[in-house]
């Protein structure tokens, strides 16, 4: 999952490409490096981010959403924990929401979802983006994490989600400090138990940049750790700034994991 922010203040890319014709043109980039999937965004997430209105979050979105539509075979995805962003964006051709708030922010999120019988992701996060680093704490991150999930994924389903369509994400950087999300990573087969994918989104992210003492322009090599150790146990979709660099990441890491390879040997025979 290719990553395009079209804000000024996101934590990595914020106002590189708020102008749609240069959003439009990094998102084409980043499918002919290869995404299978991109991500755009018209609200920043990062901590302490400021919250915007929905015609602002439109304004950013539809028309990089209009002038990729046509353009792309891969499914887009829209950032967003608005009902209304949603609905219009999905109206134009969107296909996956990518709700961070886990359909909890906007109590009609779920119904557009189902009645669009679109894609959706649901992210775990503490607190909200404003408050979520203050004072994160757990017993267990990975048992909460998955308890979570666990409740969402019945709320998304009575709300008439089908199940194969949600994917879940735990939320890296998202109210987590470090030891956080450490164990979240290296705890990541423990979702396998509720039988669907698993979408990380490492890329660059703070934590990363704690453990390899490097500031945000510079955790690319940081970032492939991670994406390798996630594949691993059992990620199925990363969701990345640096899609070129990360794909031999993932290839190489799928190659050497029994689940992954022997699902390619099934492809190719």
């Amino acid at each position: 999952m290719g990553v395009v922010n079209i804000t000024d203040d996101s934590f990595y890319d914020g106002g590189r490409y708020v102008e749609p014709e240069r959003a439009i043109a990094h998102a084409l980039e980043l499918v002919e490096q290869g995404a299978d999937i991109i991500d755009l965004g018209g609200e920043s997430t990062r901590p302490g981010a400021r919250s915007i209105s929905e015609q602002e979050e439109l304004a950013h979105v539809i028309p990089v959403l209009k002038g990729l539509v046509h353009r792309v075979s891969v499914p887009i995805s829209v950032d967003t924990t608005k009902s209304r962003v949603a609905e219009i964006t999905l109206d134009c051709g969107a296909s996956i929401i990518n709700d961070v708030s886990a359909l909890r922010q906007d109590p009609a999120m779920a119904s557009v979802v189902a009645r669009f019988d679109a894609g959706v992701v649901l992210m775990h996060m503490q607190g909200s983006p404003q408050t979520m680093q203050q004072s994160p704490h757990y017993s267990n991150v990975v048992g909460e994490v998955v308890h979570f999930f666990d409740e969402r994924l019945q709320v998304a389903l009575r709300a008439g989600i089908a199940r194969t369509n949600i994917v879940l994400d735990p939320g890296f950087g998202f109210g987590k400090l470090l030891s956080h999300n450490l164990d979240l990573l290296n705890g990541l087969s423990a979702f396998e138990a509720l039988n669907r994918p698993v979408l990380v989104g490492l890329s660059r992210k703070a934590f990363i940049g704690k453990v390899v003492e490097r500031p945000v322009e510079h955790r690319e090599w940081g970032t492939a750790a991670a994406v390798a150790l996630a594949v691993d146990r059992g990620a199925h979709i990363v969701r990345v700034h640096d899609v070129a660099m990360m794909i031999d990441v993932v290839k190489m890491a799928a190659a050497l994991n029994p689940r992954w390879s022997s699902c390619e040997q099934e492809h190719d025979a």
